[in-house]
């Protein structure tokens, strides 16, 4: 998943962002998703946090947490984002746009050595 490949170049952990990441992108391109447009999945951090945004190009549904049917193939999406999430929400953009956000903390990677030079030298 380039997602999560993309968290482990940045040195973040990306076991739990990856279950947060499948969801959204795949409700984007599933359902949120008009002919001609696609979607957009965006990761970005802001201090020790981690921001997952899947943004479709439908916005005449907003998506909401249900107790889905025992027997339903479907609808349990957002339950999937909320529990490994902190937070997350939906915002709706410029018509027809609507994004599935979720936040997730992380502590940040131990830095690198700042040792310069090869040892015996």
């Amino acid at each position: 998943m380039l997602a999560a490949d993309t968290l482990r170049s940045w040195g973040l952990p990306h076991e739990r962002a990856s279950h947060v990441v499948a969801e959204p992108a795949a409700n984007a391109a599933t359902h949120g998703r008009l002919p001609g447009r696609s979607f957009r999945l965006t990761l970005y951090v802001v201090g020790t946090t981690l921001r997952i945004e899947g943004t479709g190009t439908r916005g005449d549904r907003m998506p909401a947490p249900q107790a889905p049917d025992v027997m339903a193939e479907s609808g349990r999406g957002l339950l999937l984002v909320e529990a490994p999430a902190d937070r997350w929400g939906v915002a709706e953009g410029r018509f027809p746009r609507k994004t599935v956000w979720a936040e997730l903390g992380f502590t940040p990677p131990e830095p690198a050595s700042s040792r310069s030079g090869a040892v015996g030298d």
